[in-house]
């Protein structure tokens, strides 16, 4: 444990934010295996599923959660599902 007052400081702030990305990753990867069951199922919804997966993959990349080539490729693979099961 530090002794430091700003060295503690870091630790409280460090893990807030830790937990605030544990958080954000949680809820992106609950989002895409949605948008990919739904893709998978032909649902009604697939197309409303995957819209709000991308807009969780632009805004884990916009915190700087996801790398922009991560982001991208999550995308492509989203879009390629989805016109794979409207084909």
């Amino acid at each position: 444990m530090p002794n430091i007052k700003s060295a503690k400081k870091r630790v409280k702030v460090a893990s807030a934010k830790a937990l605030r990305n544990k958080m954000v990753k949680s809820n992106l990867k609950t989002v895409i295996k949605k948008a990919d069951a739904a893709t998978a199922a032909k649902a009604a919804d697939s197309e409303a599923a995957v819209k709000a997966a991308i807009k969780a993959v632009d805004q884990a990349c916009a915190k700087g959660i996801m790398h922009k080539n991560c982001a991208a490729r999550k995308k492509s693979q989203l879009a390629k599902k989805l016109n794979a099961a409207k084909a």
